[in-house]
């Protein structure tokens, strides 16, 4: 066990010199990110599919490292909790975009918003699995509070989708909006990267800063239903900061392959909440199994087929439902449930 799982009271591979050099590289490839959207300009198609073919293939190579230093099983754990987030994150991606419409953000301008969001999310996340790992080792029954969180989110989104729910972004009802506006004023043009400027002697927000601000505001509440997401997977804090950072820092480019297809995925919010409640009902399983020790486990590899199986189902469905409609088309956006 090492060092860190001593402390905590967790079993984790996280050693203290594992945990600074996987901060180091996240923070590297952060402000690499930074560098590269400091000027604006709209993202070709090929440079974004040369960054989503990098950090695709940076989480794989760092699975095939942990599988090959600490064996089967917790390989099994990294690649089904990275591929849990990563389809979390794509739900995540489609508020983003959202928001970007609804806020009118400039092409230009749409990583740096994205790289706002990304870098919140990682923050946020670094704080749940903090609390998470926090409550796993204090509360008995912090699996059980996981799983209802779970399943709570789950039931909303099988009610959302059946109800024809539409997810849609009113930018004068959002708190965040509101609060700003009631503290300063907001004008209405772009003025590149400038989150201020000066009016009439003044300072004043620019757009950007609103949709910012937005973007961090939906951060919390992915937070929230991910992390316990992939504590169902693993209980190691450090595969979970690991397989969500890895699932995040990809997201800005994964944008701009995505964007046409993401309003194709009309069944998705099924997809994800069966994931969740499945992640849910195998939370419940372990938290009784610790309590009575008949009740049975639900295997990893079990649940990376089932994640596997339901987000094929619902990629294909999505796109057999969506074929004869232009990929893109406001229709499809509105019409996702």
């Amino acid at each position: 066990m090492s060092d860190f799982s001593v402390a905590a009271g967790l079993d984790s591979v996280g050693t203290p010199s594992l945990w600074a050099i996987t901060l180091l590289g996240v923070l590297a490839l952060l402000v690499l990110d930074f560098l590269v959207t400091r000027r604006p300009h709209e993202v070709s198609l090929k440079e974004a599919l040369g960054w989503s073919a990098f950090y695709i293939a940076l989480p794989l190579l760092f699975g095939a490292w942990v599988w090959h230093r600490y064996g089967s099983q917790r390989g099994f754990e990294y690649l089904t909790g990275y591929l849990v987030e990563k389809s979390l994150s794509v739900d995540n991606l489609f508020v983003f975009m959202l928001l970007l419409a609804a806020f009118a953000v400039p092409t230009v301008l749409a990583q740096r918003v994205l790289l706002f969001g990304i870098t919140g999310a990682l923050v946020l996340r670094g704080l749940f699995i903090a609390l998470g790992a926090a409550a796993l080792q204090t509360l008995d029954f912090a699996f059980l509070i996981f799983a209802l969180i779970l399943l709570f989110t789950a039931a909303k989104l099988l009610r959302d989708a059946f109800t024809g729910h539409e997810q849609s972004v009113d930018i004068g009802s959002m708190r965040s909006v509101r609060l700003l506006r009631r503290f300063m004023p907001v004008v209405h043009e772009y003025h590149g990267t400038k989150m201020t400027v000066q009016v009439d002697g003044r300072r004043a927000l620019t757009p950007l800063a609103l949709v910012v601000v937005a973007v961090l505001a939906t951060d919390v509440v992915f937070a929230v239903d991910s992390v316990p997401a992939v504590y169902g997977i693993t209980e190691d804090p450090y595969l979970v900061f690991a397989t969500n950072a890895f699932a995040l820092l990809g997201l800005r480019a994964l944008y701009f392959v995505l964007h046409a297809a993401l309003s194709r995925l009309v069944h998705l919010t099924y997809g994800l909440a069966v994931i969740l409640a499945f992640i849910g009902v195998k939370l419940g399983l372990h938290w009784a199994h610790g309590v009575w020790e008949g009740v049975p486990e639900i295997p990893t590899v079990a649940s990376l087929l089932v994640i596997v199986v339901v987000l094929t189902v619902v990629t294909y469905t999505s796109l057999r439902a969506t074929r004869n409609v232009v990929p893109g088309a406001k229709e499809v956006v509105t019409e996702r449930k």
